[in-house]
């Protein structure tokens, strides 16, 4: 009955197996025939949304269907294994010692399971941002990389002795296993080190985000302040004028043409400039003021490791110094269209990729010239909206353009 039942099983799982197979094929040649070209001359056909998905879903669909035929083999070659073990044990041989096989698989596990690791270190470390292009962001990369170090460590630690101890101490009729169900000194060892290490990991994280966050009222005042709304699915950038001071906002001033509901009853409004980019000087204090329209967006800089919520009705602001400008990134980098870019880093809805803007970090000369070339937020539509006097200027576009730069 047994041989039978083992019989039966092989060929449920065989048939199994043969059928995953041929949908795999199937499914591998129908992609291969969607992807390839039917002539060197042929157009270039865009591919719409529901195209994508069908792409999408048959590469999932593929990928199960063959971790499904892995473990169909894998069972299979397990119940073929224990028929030749019952076979021997029928004719009074030794058996198959399950024991030292599963022990030589520990061993195997644990070879390649370092290799991946370190695999994966080589590789994919290799993808991570380069130095932090601001000052704060040096003790950010000390503290990740101390943190990566000591866990490291343990795991590499962690991992060796567990599956050399499953080698070693596998089961054998030739010793007596002895159960100790207490032993305070190992409880004292791995209670009090990790206790350790971890408060240090701790109060390093802590000081380390209290000499960020801290900023002392003196270097607020003095840093430049660039003021940022965020809404589906863009980013307002507004820049202080003459002054250096931004007007204040109110949320229930907003409108086509007052975007993010600038309060002109704050006459430091009156000069504030608008920007298509983010252009600031290197080695300056910058505050970011951040405010959201709609949802939760994240302002995200991750070359300056930089990223704050902008939440609806709650200000918020993040203070740093930008020390690397994008010139002398693009030269380190050797990338000559090399940009940086400020992103969001919450889903904020479908069009959320949208949500890019470049930052540019510039010598304090070049960010002058550029800052004289802004537009004033308040615009000709604007006053006509507020019923404000538009004075139309006697010259030319150009020479009222020229007039503005030299304010």
């Amino acid at each position: 009955m047994k041989f039978e039942r083992s019989t039966y099983l092989k060929i449920i799982f065989s048939s199994i197996s043969f059928l995953l197979l041929f949908l795999t094929n199937n499914l591998f040649a129908q992609g291969s025939t969607s992807t390839a070209p039917t002539s060197v001359n042929a157009p270039t056909i865009a591919i719409d949304g529901s195209m994508a998905s069908d792409a999408m879903w048959m590469g999932i669909g593929y990928n199960v269907l063959i971790f499904l035929l892995i473990c169909i083999v894998i069972a299979i070659l397990g119940r073929i294994l224990k028929i030749y073990d019952l076979t021997l044990q029928m004719q009074s041989k030794k058996g198959i010692d399950w024991n030292k096989i599963m022990a030589m698989c520990f061993g195997l596990f644990l070879i390649v399971g370092l290799y991946g690791a370190y695999w994966e270190y080589t590789v994919h470390g290799s993808m991570i941002l380069p130095d932090a292009a601001s000052k704060h962001g040096v003790r950010i990369d000390e503290m990740f990389n101390i943190t990566l170090i000591i866990t490291t460590i343990v795991f590499v630690g962690t991992q060796i002795m567990l599956f050399t101890f499953a080698y070693i101490y596998r089961g054998s009729q030739l010793r007596k296993a002895h159960f100790l169900p207490h032993n305070n000194t190992i409880e004292k060892l791995w209670t009090i080190i990790p206790a350790i290490v971890l408060t240090i990991l701790v109060v390093f994280g802590s000081l380390t985000w209290k000499s960020i966050m801290d900023v002392p009222v003196s270097e607020q005042r003095s840093a430049l302040n660039v003021d940022i709304t965020a809404h589906q699915f863009a980013w307002e950038v507004r820049y202080p004028g003459k002054d250096g001071k931004l007007g204040l906002k109110n949320a229930k001033l907003y409108s086509a043409n007052n975007k993010v509901g600038v309060d002109y009853k704050d006459k430091n409004s009156y000069d504030d400039l608008t920007a298509d980019e983010i252009v600031v000087p290197v080695n300056k204090p910058l505050r970011i003021n951040l405010i959201a329209q709609d949802v939760i967006h994240s302002f995200y800089l991750p070359w300056f490791r930089v990223q704050i919520n902008a939440v609806p009705g709650l200000p918020t602001f993040f203070q740093f110094i930008p020390t690397i400008t994008t010139d002398e990134m693009r030269t380190k980098l050797d990338n000559p269209t090399f940009e940086y870019k400020l992103y969001c880093n919450k889903i904020c809805g479908g069009n959320h990729f949208n949500m890019q803007k470049v930052f540019r970090v510039v010598k304090e000369a070049e960010y002058q010239d550029w800052l004289s070339k802004q537009k004033p937020y308040l615009n000709d539509q604007l006053k006509k909206e507020l019923k404000m006097t538009v004075v139309q200027p006697a010259d030319s576009v150009i020479k009222n353009k020229l007039a503005f730069n030299k304010l």
